[in-house]
């Protein structure tokens, strides 16, 4: 990270509302697979699965802006910039799969970029956000759980 560039050491409230909001189709949709008649389980899965894919390429992609920060030339570590694009490939590869295991893999997507961002971001001084990643990853994954056995359910 340049010196010159202030941080912030902490996501401002606006910010947590943000993501807290962002967890809302995770919950609406898991919630779904318990409407009987309502709609479709496999509709249900692939509107969540696909919400899935975006967060995951989302979450890849905040590498690329981290990194871009820096100079282009000063960064000689190419694994951030290829974690960037990986959440997404991988999220695309687990859409092929079929539901409830497309689900299953999501939820074990989710906490790999949580992990891979825990190493990462004391990097970047940016620690204090991982407790917000942390609540975020964890009723996203629960909700893709609840959803995959859901999705043999009533």
């Amino acid at each position: 990270m340049n010196q010159n560039e202030p941080y912030s050491s902490a996501p401002p409230a606006w910010v947590n509302a943000l993501g807290y909001a962002g967890l809302i189709p995770f919950v609406a949709l898991s919630t779904a697979f318990f409407w009987p008649n309502y709609v479709s389980h496999a509709f249900i899965s692939y509107a969540l699965s696909s919400y899935a894919v975006a967060i995951i390429s989302f979450l890849g992609a905040i590498h690329w802006g981290l990194e871009m920060r820096e100079s282009p030339t000063a960064t000689t570590n190419p694994a951030p910039w290829i974690w960037g694009i990986t959440p997404s490939l991988l999220a695309w590869v687990v859409t092929l799969l079929t539901p409830p295991f497309n689900l299953l893999f999501m939820a074990v997507l989710l906490w790999l970029c949580y992990r891979v961002d825990q190493k990462r971001y004391p990097n970047y001084k940016l620690e204090s956000w991982l407790p917000m990643r942390f609540r975020l990853t964890l009723v996203a994954s629960i909700s893709c759980l609840v959803s995959s056995v859901g999705f043999y359910s009533t």
